[in-house]
């Protein structure tokens, strides 16, 4: 696991009021200083890629007030940052499951009106090529197979504050994993999969965290994929040690240090001590949110929501 610093940086609540602002444009321009901030040791790697795929973790389209899910205007910021900053092709990517896909879920969260004012695009990498690679995880070779899209170019993994419905921090490295087809188990993948995709930087999304009840963080931390998910794993009350996939990367490294003026044990102690709704269960945050975004803002209601649920 990298040593170097998280880097961190607070993102202005004055308009927040301690609730949600449902324009994403404001979110965004609260966010270009922050992101600024995080992004600014990885600039000069990302400057030189001729492609850079984003992925947020939206592996279902909970509304992001909920903390549930990446906040697009996060991947926004970020988007538009990469963009004064680089030529590459830069896109959005998810990938489609058994539930849902990816371009639905895209619609409901908004990125695709939200990219539509950027030079991105978003990317189903289920509907891409892939190529098969071999990692060594605990000198065990695991087979991958990886979509073009992030084996080649550089990558930049946003994740959520929250944890998985099995309990460890949802993440860099688990973001990615599902992402990535591999034959190993839900310890091991994590570790193959970022060690295979290799992301330039990964940029941990706390303005909205998630820890049984949805709640302002109003951060932003950045650095390697595992050090960002041991960053997120101690906000979160967890145990790195209780971790599988955090416990291999850890090895013989000391304590990751986090640069910025954020105030870490005041955030810790705000974040719920709670368990992930799973999908076809709604927080009744959730569905009140997203509801009441709906009927403001004239969106469709999503798929977990149809049918009066």
């Amino acid at each position: 696991m990298s040593t170097a610093p998280v880097r961190a940086a607070a993102v202005d609540a004055a308009e927040r009021r301690g609730g949600w602002v449902p324009d994403v444009d404001a979110r965004m321009a609260a966010l270009r200083s922050p992101v600024r901030t995080v992004l600014e040791p990885a600039v000069e790697t990302l400057a030189e890629a001729d492609r850079v795929t984003i992925v947020p973790d939206a592996h279902y389209p909970f509304h992001p007030s909920s903390g549930i899910v990446t906040d697009p205007a996060v991947v926004g910021a970020v988007v538009a940052r990469l963009e004064r900053e680089t030529d590459a092709d830069i896109a959005v990517a998810g990938a489609s499951d058994d539930r849902i896909s990816f371009d639905r879920t895209a619609r409901y969260l908004g990125y695709e009106s939200l990219l539509e004012g950027l030079e991105a695009s978003p990317v189903d990498l289920a509907d891409t090529a892939h190529t098969g690679d071999v990692c060594a995880v605990a000198d065990e070779p695991i087979a991958l197979s990886v979509p073009n899209r992030l084996a080649e170019g550089a990558v930049v993994v946003v994740p959520s504050l929250r944890p998985t419905e099995a309990g460890p921090v949802a993440g860099a490295m688990r973001t990615l994993a599902a992402l990535v087809d591999c034959d190993a188990g839900p310890d091991r993948a994590p570790v193959a999969a970022t060690r295979a995709v290799d992301p330039a930087v990964a940029v941990l999304d706390a303005t909205t965290a998630y820890g049984g009840d949805p709640v302002a963080g109003n951060a932003l931390f950045a650095g390697s994929a595992p050090a960002v998910d041991a960053v997120a794993t101690a906000l979160l009350g967890r145990s790195i040690a209780a971790d599988g996939a955090l416990e291999i990367e850890r090895g013989d490294c000391g304590p990751i240090s986090v640069a910025g003026e954020i105030d870490f044990e005041a955030l810790r102690a705000r974040i719920p001590d709670g368990e992930l709704p799973p999908a076809d269960d709604t927080h009744p945050a959730v569905s009140t949110a997203y509801r009441a975004y709906a009927a403001v803002a004239g969106d469709a209601v999503p798929p977990q929501l149809e049918g009066g649920r």
